[in-house]
């Protein structure tokens, strides 16, 4: 595709070899990169979308899908900047199939976490009678990623929250001793916190979270 083409063109006259191992290594390695500086990334993708408008436009999920299998991080990072943009209040309800290949492709903390609040959340918020059965789906995965997705997809809800939903996955998932699942627990309630302190409080006194869990669930709680 032309635009897939011209960004990594762009992206690599630009590369920084010394930036890219620094990041490839604060990554723990699982990526590469170009070793683009967040601005300077976005500043050649936004040029190159404005020129490249009809053909995002008429194919965002074709981009998507070709653009995430590459091998450097931040095309990874523009398929989802573009996604966000694009599908936002349009989405088809089969897009849940792209969606979680994008979760459990290239996976790590931040494509994912990044998608589970604006992809995931956004399409379970137009197609909410899809949440029960995604969610139970994606929450009884074997893939981490979809566990964490599961507890993650309500962040920026607010009022919208469905806590019992939340408390619901927050008890499933509290044994585990994975690190991304105990921080996903505990930035989730810390998140409701914000509109409804009280009832992250009660839950947290009520239920034996692990330590980094209940730590990062009561951090802005006096």
């Amino acid at each position: 595709m032309p635009f897939i083409e011209s960004l990594e063109t762009a992206f690599q006259e630009k590369n920084q070899p010394e930036n890219a191992l620094a990041m490839a290594k604060y990554m723990r390695n699982h990526f590469s990169f170009f070793g683009l500086k967040t601005e300077n990334r976005r500043l050649i993708f936004k040029t190159l979308c404005k020129e490249n408008q009809e053909e995002i436009a008429k194919n965002p999920r074709a981009i998507a899908l070709e653009l995430f299998e590459k091998p450097q991080r931040e095309l990874q990072y523009c398929t989802i900047e573009i996604l966000i943009k694009q599908l936002k209040g349009n989405y088809k309800k089969d897009d849940i199939q792209l969606i979680e290949k994008l979760i459990i492709t290239n996976s790590w903390w931040d494509s994912v976490d990044t998608i589970a609040k604006y992809i995931l959340g956004e399409y379970l918020l137009e197609y909410p009678l899809e949440i029960d059965n995604t969610i139970e789906r994606f929450s009884n995965s074997d893939n981490m990623w979809l566990n964490r997705s599961a507890i993650l997809f309500q962040l920026g809800y607010k009022q919208k929250t469905n806590f019992d939903l939340l408390k619901s996955e927050c008890e499933k998932h509290k044994n585990s001793n994975e690190f991304f699942i105990q921080k996903a627990i505990g930035w989730a309630l810390r998140e409701y916190a914000k509109t409804n302190p009280e009832a992250v409080r009660n839950f947290v006194v009520n239920n034996n979270l692990k330590p980094l869990s209940k730590k990062e669930a009561l951090k802005n709680i006096l």
